[in-house]
């Protein structure tokens, strides 16, 4: 029988281990899904791969479950960054959960001259990583991490990383990958109102920046997330 519960915990994993579930993840498990004593999930947390497990006690507030065999071993996304400017809360909702199921490494919410979200939930948005990776099969959940001015993030920039800018000012150039290189990368998208001119000016000229472009039309900020990321993996990344 196919397992198709699976579950993202903080615990060590490994043969004969005891996972005590969450109140929500009882929740989820027996009064949602409708599972019993005895019934199988499959759990990971990033670390030690995807494992098998059985329901070993089942409440209302809680539960236990006994770890039984590894499915599948831990499998890293490439070393891809997605850095993008909160737009609404749905939306903002929308691009981190395709980037958690696309393959990034690391998500990063960037403060803009024209971003309009000033405050974000960091932990509501990490819990919409860890349900993505739950649903999409993935045995790694990418960080989230609080937002963060843009200048304070190029600034600190690390060596050795590049930068996928994609202008909507490129809109049509043809400017892409074709002449990229493998390697730590992060992908840069703007928000509803687009780069100032200053930051333009500033990203283009950064020598690790690779400005793309991503076809005719300017796209909506969470449609070029996931543009971007397409593109990227095709290219460089783990989809090739």
């Amino acid at each position: 029988m196919t397992v198709k519960i699976r579950l993202y915990v903080e615990h060590p994993l490994g043969a004969g281990q005891s996972v005590p579930l969450t109140r929500d993840q009882a929740h989820y498990l027996f009064g949602v899904m409708r599972q019993a004593t005895g019934s199988e999930v499959l759990l990971f947390n990033g670390r030690d791969g995807e494992w098998r497990a059985q329901v070993a006690e089942a409440g209302k507030r809680g539960g236990t479950l006994a770890v039984a065999e590894r499915t599948r071993a831990l499998s890293l996304p490439p070393d891809l960054w997605l850095l993008f400017a909160p737009i609404k809360k749905a939306r903002t909702d929308f691009i981190v959960e395709k980037a958690a199921e696309m393959g990034a490494a690391r998500i990063i919410p960037v403060q803009t001259a024209f971003t309009n979200a000033e405050r974000l939930r960091q932990d509501r948005l990490q819990a919409h990583a860890v349900e993505a990776a739950e649903q999409c099969g993935g045995t790694f959940v990418p960080q989230v991490t609080d937002l963060q001015k843009l200048d304070r993030v190029l600034a600190d920039w690390p060596a050795g990383r590049k930068l996928m800018f994609c202008d909507e000012a490129e809109a049509g150039a043809g400017r892409d990958l074709s002449d990229a290189h493998p390697g730590p990368w992060a992908i840069l998208i703007g928000p509803e109102g687009g780069f100032s001119q200053a930051e333009r000016v500033r990203l283009a000229g950064l020598p690790f920046a690779h400005v793309v472009s991503l076809g005719p039309r300017i796209l909506r900020a969470d449609t070029a997330a996931v543009a971007a990321m397409t593109l990227w993996q095709q290219a460089l990344g783990d989809w090739r």
